[in-house]
């Protein structure tokens, strides 16, 4: 049975937010009591958090579809509905988020570090706060907005100081256990170790972690083996030690002719780790014939630049060295790290000039508006409400549509598309009458028919009403 997994694909889903409430009070001797219905509350969202207790990525592998819980419809009584609960998902230290495509959108180090994978939708208005001084009653409310949903790939990548490479069965799993108080698979056959181990070492005052990896073979760098698939892990740490059998009973190997191969091996990998400190452990000496090979190839490799220790993890020999050494190149490469500052606040104001939209005419004759804003009016619409497309086809009158489509040279009855290809409304254009400010009322309505007379005209039109009566007394009365 599977027990670690470091890599699975993740479908994601916040919660959509709660439609607004059209409702009208209604109470014994009030009969115009107003419009009273409530907002919709917002949806949850889905936060990936690093927990440092998490270890595996295994509960997505088993569970790779997350949704969050979405806002409650606000109701009557000017009563909001409930917004939906924040899905918390714990990765391990060291998660790196990623697109189906490959480019990272998170890197999630540190314990609380905190990716916001799909943001809850907005909860719609309801028709209490659509009221204005213009439109006293709405007769509609705006529906909520779907959550986001994202398909994402989490990568774990293992957060230590020092990695342990080498051939199969060079005593890596051995080490990292008499280093550490890690209790790794350990055998006499290649490849027990299928999945990194991690152990924390303690070298007087410093304390470090350290981590195993299954082995590298010829032509890991191509997927061969299981090294490639987990070299990943040790691209956060700052030593790489090769642990290299002195005692191999394979006549073609040699610890010199091992390193090289290692070596090339990362190389071809990438991600830096060819430019990573390095350390040489010669292991196995504890056997006569590992201990005089030990010795004959120390003075070699230490003429490449490389500082060797030859141990024996089984016997206990050399393993204090090894762990002081280790802890001064960490704690040199910890001091060689710029200091963290704290985040600072970027504020990003809107240019003047932007619109907040775009208008492209496309190859078939179709305007495409694209923009946050006019999409998310379009999906808060009631396309059944007559009153509430009025109340769209204002708002997108006011941002300035209408005008970018007449200056992209639209014309009645060409087709109008808002949002994607793939989740669009589409309709023809009908623009709206050009008229003054003062001229302009509900969708529908014109004020010119019945707008209030002035003082002036009232009285002179009384005044000809009331000539019209003596008009009328005198040719009734004959005398």
């Amino acid at each position: 049975m599977t027990t670690f997994v470091d890599r699975v694909e993740l479908h994601v889903a916040a919660g959509s937010g709660g439609h607004g409430c059209a409702s009208v009070h209604r109470e014994k001797f009030k009969p115009l009591g107003g419009p009273d219905g409530g907002n919709g509350g917002r949806g949850g969202d889905v936060i990936l958090v690093v927990d440092q207790s998490v270890t595996t990525l295994l509960d997505y592998h088993h569970s790779p579809h997350r949704k969050a819980t979405s806002g409650r419809p606000g109701e009557g009584g000017n009563r909001s509905g409930k917004d939906g609960q924040d899905l918390i998902l714990p990765v391990p230290d060291g998660t790196v988020v990623q697109d189906k495509d490959g480019n990272v959108l998170a890197d999630l180090v540190g314990q609380g570090t905190t990716y916001v994978a799909a943001e809850g939708g907005r909860g719609g208005l309801g028709n209490a706060a659509l009221s204005s001084a213009r439109r006293k009653a709405p007769g509609f409310a705006l529906l909520g907005v779907p959550g986001g949903m994202q398909d994402i790939v989490l990568e774990l990548k293992t957060v230590a100081d020092v990695a342990l490479v080498g051939y199969p069965s060079a005593g890596k799993s051995s080490l990292i256990s008499v280093l550490s108080a890690a209790k790794p698979k350990i055998a006499d056959y290649p490849f027990t170790t299928l999945v990194p181990n991690l152990g924390v070492v303690t070298a007087g005052s410093m304390v470090y972690t350290i981590a195993d990896v299954p082995g590298l073979i010829p032509g890991a760098s191509q997927g061969k083996g299981l090294g490639l698939e987990f070299l990943r892990h040790v691209e956060r740490c700052e030593v790489l030690v090769h642990v290299l059998d002195t005692a191999t009973l394979e006549s073609d190997r040699d610890p010199v002719s091992d390193l090289d191969m290692i070596e090339e091996e990362l190389k071809q990998y990438g991600g830096g780790l060819d430019r990573r400190p390095r350390m040489v452990v010669l292991n196995k000496i504890d056997v006569p014939d590992g201990k005089d090979l030990a010795e004959m190839v120390r003075p070699d490799l230490e003429a490449r630049g490389y500082q060797v220790f030859a141990i024996s993890a089984v016997a206990h020999i050399g393993l204090k060295e090894l762990s002081f050494a280790l802890a001064e190149v960490v704690g040199q490469a910890r001091a060689a790290k710029p200091k963290e500052e704290a985040t600072r606040i970027v504020i990003r104001p809107k240019a003047v000039d932007d619109a907040g939209f775009t208008v492209v005419r496309e190859d078939d004759g179709l305007y495409r508006v694209r923009g946050e804003k006019p999409e998310r009016w379009v999906r808060q619409t009631d396309f059944s409400n007559d009153e509430a497309v009025g109340y769209l086809a204002d708002r997108l009158a006011r941002l300035g549509i209408e005008a970018s489509l007449m200056k992209a040279g639209a014309r009645t009855g060409d087709g109008v598309a808002i949002g994607p290809e793939e989740n669009a409304v589409v309709f023809d254009w009908e623009p709206t009458v050009m008229a003054g400010a003062e001229m302009l009322g509900r969708r529908g309505e014109d004020h010119r028919f019945d707008a209030p007379r002035l003082a002036s005209q009232r009285r002179r039109d009384k005044q000809a009403e009331r000539d019209e009566s003596d008009q009328e007394f005198d040719d009734f009365n004959p005398f």
